[in-house]
């Protein structure tokens, strides 16, 4: 007679096991079918402007439709980020051989595209380090190829800032491989995130950078997209203890030095009668892979970690969890965050890049090579 067991409604009812220590809720996000698959290693994923998903994988920049049709591959040595601006211009953080001295060396770099969605693209420009950082000199030095561009980002002006990590400290003429470079729409630097710590773990600290994302996502909310020029890091270094993996740096205009970049203490006002748990608990986090801030009125915080296979979601308070639904009967937030190591519906593998759309959340399943998708049970039609 078979089997009335059901792997998928199984999935289903074992999310409200995930941590026995929260009180389990009939609001959490639930798997959209069919997840998208047929990558290798898929390592990043964004939505961009134009309503494309864009995917880097082992292959390079995967540009597939929101029904997960592939449209074109576009090979991008050593590509790990990918980002779009609002003109539609696409940035993706890869890997050049360059010429020094009579030798190849292989360096980071940010490939600058246009018309990727046309099937016609063009790489107009490419930032090579070190010589796109105009704190360096022309010489090239012997720990530069160890250097990384582990995350892009764009402002609502099209400012591109590109997350940096290497062995240099901040004890030299030039500024530590650890920091956030800032780049005008035409792909001059202007200038890097001034007032991080490179070295020392702290609220306002750039330390092993392994991704970043700023307040400017589609959709465009009604009243317009956020201007903000502050950005979400993760910081995923494993050679010491930090306590705040994910930090929210904001700038601030200082009258004598100018523009500086600190810490949010906002998110240290923990409210236990609103949220069980929040963004900034104390080693919340082990190995954060990426971030993401939605760009509707909800403003969501997503964060995949690596190393706990897992999901978490924030609001734009601190407070994890989502907003309950009306006439809910309670105020606080419902955990919603899952995960575990596995290939099940609520199971990742390595989970290592995430976005969100129109109430959707894509993650980049790394080692199951696929890209899952999921829906607050609230939101389903």
């Amino acid at each position: 007679m078979g089997s009335k067991k059901d792997k998928a409604v199984d999935d289903i009812l074992a999310k409200g096991k995930i941590d026995p220590n929260l009180v389990p809720s009939n609001v959490g996000y639930v798997p959209v079918q069919p997840f998208f698959t047929g990558f290798s290693h898929p390592v990043d994923i964004v939505m961009g402007f134009d309503e494309l998903l864009y995917i880097v994988d082992d292959k390079g920049l995967n540009i597939v439709d929101q029904a997960g049709r592939l449209q074109q591959t576009i090979y991008i040595p050593g590509a790990t980020d990918v980002t779009q601006d609002r003109r539609l211009h696409t940035y993706v953080a890869g890997r050049v051989n360059i010429i020094v001295g009579g030798q190849t060396k292989n360096v980071a770099a940010v490939y600058h595209l246009i018309n990727t969605a046309t099937g016609n693209y063009q790489i107009i420009d490419t930032l090579i380090h070190p010589y796109c950082d105009g704190t360096r000199s022309s010489s090239f030095g012997a720990q530069d190829e160890q250097v990384k561009f582990t995350g892009l980002a764009c402002t609502a002006d099209n400012t591109l800032y590109v997350a940096r990590t290497g062995p240099m400290p901040d004890n030299s003429p030039a500024i530590a491989d650890n920091n956030v470079l800032i780049f005008d729409k035409d792909g001059n630097n202007t200038g890097y995130a001034n007032g991080l710590s490179p070295n020392a773990a702290s609220l306002k600290s750039v330390v092993g950078l392994s991704s970043i994302a700023t307040f400017a996502a589609p959709p465009q909310r009604v009243f317009g997209i956020n201007p903000s020029p502050d950005f979400i890091v993760t910081q995923a270094a494993s050679s010491q203890q930090i306590e705040f993996r994910t930090l929210w740096i904001k700038q601030f205009n200082d009258p004598d030095f100018g523009i500086i970049y600190t810490e949010n203490t906002n998110l240290l006002n923990y409210d236990n009668s609103k949220s069980l748990s929040f963004l900034y608990k104390a080693n919340r986090f082990e190995n954060p892979a990426d971030v993401y801030i939605a760009g509707d009125q909800t403003a969501y915080i997503f964060v995949v970690d690596a190393n706990k296979d897992s999901l978490f979601q924030f609001t734009a308070r601190g407070y994890e969890g989502v907003n309950p639904p009306a006439n809910y009967g309670s105020t606080k937030q419902i955990y919603a965050s899952f995960g575990g190591k596995g290939q099940g519906l609520f199971n990742f593998d390595e989970p290592s890049g995430v976005c969100y759309y129109k109430r959707m959340v894509f993650v980049a399943d790394k080692n199951n090579n696929r890209i899952c998708r999921y829906k607050l049970s609230t939101d389903l039609e």
